[in-house]
């Protein structure tokens, strides 16, 4: 679910402050609209409130650059921002109209809580600690800016809820799928070996030869681990690298090595990285609920935001200032596109100097 989220969330992105068209409703999505004015007000609060920006920047996977001039935001960045603005739009209404959603006091209570959550875990994942709390960076938005964010992220949680193809994020429903997919949360040791990219021919034949991981580990292998046959641990679902173990070793027998090997630099050196699973072993729940919440966390949202193209595409009237982009069908689905500048070659690039724009930035 963290994903749709994020989405709604960052909605509200713009580090600088944009200088927007004096439209008196910028985005409108189904009838909800959001004046340029409450544009403005929204990226001031973010741009002069250091806590709110450094929260939602920390959850923002886009770079929201400043544009040539004053008082302006790259194009594209703009877009994005507006694209993000009319999804939770459209969530909120879709939730509301279709879902017959609508939230009390206790629901928006609890969506503060998990919209607060959201931001503490991006702050936490983040390079730079973010000063204040998640609460702080709340109350530093605008009044209507911050209902909006509480009542969409109460609308996305809504939405996450309904949908037959989510897993609910309860204690039971994570059990019971943890007891169906046991097998994936083995504890799994493994072996490796690191083989000059000269050898990963021998290599290989000597392993279709039937010689053991211990015994290629002790002759091919570059890394101290190769002494004692390879061997390199065991990792559990608590372990940092276990999402990496996994996936590397997921689709290869036990005690075999894998057949296609990863570059990687050893010793300031090109090296192949042949890994063997050696051992698996079935791991308590209590020892992988946290990894359990994550994949369940994951596969909602991403079967979330597959409803949320579903809901942009059939359920959605959208028009937008053309200041902010334009609404049209990608490969990926219908979004904002960053406003088209008029072409040096047609223009001529005096004229654009005249017009004091560049060719990714407008005001």
């Amino acid at each position: 679910m963290r994903r749709l989220v994020a989405l709604l969330v960052i909605a509200l992105l713009g580090a600088t402050f944009y200088g927007l068209s004096n439209n008196s409703s910028g985005i409108s999505v189904s009838g909800s609209t959001v004046s340029s004015s409450d544009f403005r007000t929204e990226l001031a609060a973010i741009s002069t409130n250091r806590t709110l920006d450094c929260f939602i920047s920390a959850l923002n996977p886009t770079s929201f650059a400043a544009g040539a001039g004053g008082a302006s935001m790259n194009a594209t960045s703009a877009a994005v921002w507006a694209n993000l603005r009319v999804e939770g739009l459209a969530i909120e209404h879709y939730a509301t109209t279709t879902l017959k959603f609508h939230p009390n006091a206790a629901t928006l209570a609890q969506a503060q809580t998990s919209l607060e959550g959201e931001l503490s875990a991006a702050s936490a994942g983040s390079s730079t600690k973010c000063p204040g709390t998640s609460t702080q960076a709340l109350n530093e938005m605008p009044t209507e800016m911050r209902n909006f964010e509480i009542a969409s992220q109460a609308a996305s949680l809504d939405l996450v809820a309904k949908l037959n193809t989510t897993v609910p994020l309860t204690l039971v429903s994570m059990k019971q799928y943890y007891s169906t997919h046991t097998a994936d949360y083995d504890t799994i040791c493994v072996s490796v070996a690191v083989v000059d990219p000269t050898e990963v021919a021998a290599f290989s034949a000597a392993q279709s030869a039937g010689l053991s991981v211990a015994a290629l580990a002790k002759k091919f292998s570059a890394d101290p681990s190769g002494k004692t046959g390879g061997a390199y641990g065991c990792f559990g679902p608590s372990s940092a690298s276990y999402s990496g173990v996994r996936s590397a070793t997921a689709s290869i027998p036990l005690n075999t090595f894998s057949k296609t090997p990863e570059q990687i630099t050893y010793n300031n050196a090109t090296a192949a990285l042949f890994v063997a699973p050696t051992k698996r072993t079935p791991t308590p729940f209590a020892q992988a609920e946290a990894s359990v919440l994550s994949d369940l966390e994951s596969s909602n949202a991403s079967k979330a935001n597959t409803e949320k193209e579903r809901i942009l595409y059939y359920y959605s009237v959208v028009a937008i200032d053309p200041a902010f982009g334009r609404w049209g069908l990608s490969s990926s689905g219908p979004s904002v596109f960053a406003p088209a500048t008029p072409s040096s070659t047609i223009v001529g690039s005096s004229t654009v100097a005249a017009l004091g724009v560049g060719a990714s930035t407008y005001k």
